[in-house]
């Protein structure tokens, strides 16, 4: 069993992202899971993630504060504390935290195939 103890979990940069701090809770340099990693975002106010797609599926948790997604067809959902929503590889998909307050999620992904 791998334990990744919340004080000791690495931060993380991700890309297009702005305004927000990741943690590596899970996966590549924090256990030996080989099927996909968990990281914990923290998004400021007016913090978010620009418009883009990966070939990758993910699945975002809210644990605290509101995030807006927003999908390239026009799609927009608000999700709030412990909302989940499911992003098929491919869609394009925008994050934003319009609130006041602090917004933190999960997000979990599988490992791109060359860093399996």
């Amino acid at each position: 069993m791998d334990v990744t103890r919340f004080d000791e979990a690495r931060r993380y940069d991700a890309p297009k992202h702005f305004d927000m701090r990741s943690l590596r809770l899970q996966g590549f340099d924090a256990s030996a899971s080989e099927f996909a990693w968990v990281g914990l975002s923290h998004f400021l106010p007016g913090g978010g993630a620009e418009m883009d797609a990966s070939p990758l599926e993910k699945i975002y948790v809210v644990l605290e504060g509101e995030i807006t997604v927003e999908l390239v067809e026009g799609e927009i959902q608000v999700l709030t504390a412990m909302d989940s929503c499911f992003i098929p590889g491919g869609e394009s998909r925008a994050i934003s935290n319009k609130g006041n307050s602090v917004a933190s999620m999960l997000v979990v992904m599988p490992y791109p195939e060359a860093a399996a």
